[in-house]
């Protein structure tokens, strides 16, 4: 298995509730779709997308690291050591099946 892998993202800050899954077809190709309450000021939707894709794939927050995107909606996240389970876990997530 690769190193890293990278997670295209597609973050909703200020959402009512924080909500991990759907697709939405951007400029990295299709990405996950992550809701999070924290507003887009200072990097604090960034953060808490961060945590939640980690969360979501049950892996230590610290492995997931952003790789570009910080300002932007659109971001590419990556995942340190990731398990063999995580791409048939994301496409899950992001598509609603395994297929």
């Amino acid at each position: 298995m690769d190193e890293t892998l990278t997670v295209a993202v597609r973050v909703k800050p200020g959402a009512s509730r924080a909500r991990v899954g759907g697709r939405f077809d951007g400029p990295h190709g299709p990405a996950l779709v992550i809701a999070v309450n924290a507003p887009a000021v200072d990097g604090r939707a960034t953060e808490a997308a961060r945590r939640a894709l980690a969360d979501a794939l049950g892996v230590r927050a610290a492995a997931v690291s952003l790789r570009t995107g910080a300002a932007s909606r659109d971001k590419l996240f990556l995942v340190d050591r990731p398990s063999s389970e995580l791409p048939g876990m994301l496409r899950r997530l992001r598509d609603g099946s395994a297929e």
